[in-house]
């Protein structure tokens, strides 16, 4: 038997799609960032086949949009979207941009500015790839008001519910599988509806909210086509009427 080949590969455009089939007209099933990394086991014509490293989600990803790793990435992208710098000040700023959650190699921290290829990012818009102790992860929620509903998105120019989940959790560097019912699954901790606290998630099948407080929540909503602070009662009432019943409440974060 041939081993299946295993090539580290990242993604060298701000996010590309990862498809369900090898034509970018099927369906999208979620995007990778500038940065992380994706391990083909198959080739294709124009595309590879393998699974995003982060949650091992299997798919088809243009050839095109990936690069071989440097494997060094040691910063994290920590605002919704930030734009590039040809030199390092204010005023050299250009029309290219990462989203939040992409990953970078800074050889060496600059004052204000630092460089990363042949551009310069700023310092405030980036943190330290590392462990937090940090459980409030849904503080990057700011970046996503508003954002358009959009399946199989993971940044603030479209993002569906699990896809906001995700983006916020991976923000603090912790594990989250990308589907709703994986996610239902991967959070063990089962809480009461009247025991409910900020950053616990809400699921339904198919569906998933996080809790702002015992009272409201926020979801990437496909009926509003939009990222949306609904009061919790009528998120579930609403989604009663389609015949979906709250299935369970989870804390990711004990």
């Amino acid at each position: 038997k041939n081993k299946t080949m295993k090539i580290k590969l990242e993604c060298k455009r701000n996010c590309t799609g990862l498809f369900k089939k090898p034509n970018i007209k099927s369906e999208r099933q979620k995007e990778i960032l500038f940065g992380e990394q994706f391990i083909v086991t198959k080739k294709f014509k124009k595309f590879f086949y393998g699974y995003s490293a982060y949650e091992r989600y299997h798919g088809y990803v243009a050839k095109k949009d990936l690069t071989i790793t440097s494997n060094q990435n040691n910063y994290i992208v920590q605002k919704g979207k930030i734009f590039l710098y040809k030199k390092n000040n204010n005023k050299s700023k250009i029309n290219k941009f990462l989203y939040l959650n992409s990953r970078v190699y800074i050889p060496k921290l600059g004052k204000n500015f630092s460089q990363i290829n042949q551009y310069w990012i700023k310092n405030e818009d980036i943190k330290k790839i590392k462990r937090e102790k940090n459980t409030n992860f849904i503080q990057s929620l700011k970046y996503f008001k508003n954002t358009k509903y959009v399946w199989g998105g993971n940044t603030c120019d479209g993002i569906d519910c699990s896809g906001l989940v995700q983006e916020m959790l991976k923000n603090i560097f912790l594990k989250c599988p990308r589907d709703s019912k994986d996610q239902e699954k991967f959070f063990k901790k089962k809480i009461k509806i009247n025991q409910i606290k900020k950053g616990d998630l809400l699921f339904w099948k198919g569906h998933v909210a996080i809790a702002l407080n015992k009272n409201e929540s926020v979801h990437a909503y496909g009926p509003k086509k939009k990222v949306i602070r609904m009061k919790t009662k009528k998120i579930i009432s609403d989604l009663l009427k389609k015949s979906l019943k709250l299935s369970s409440i989870r804390r990711p974060i004990n």
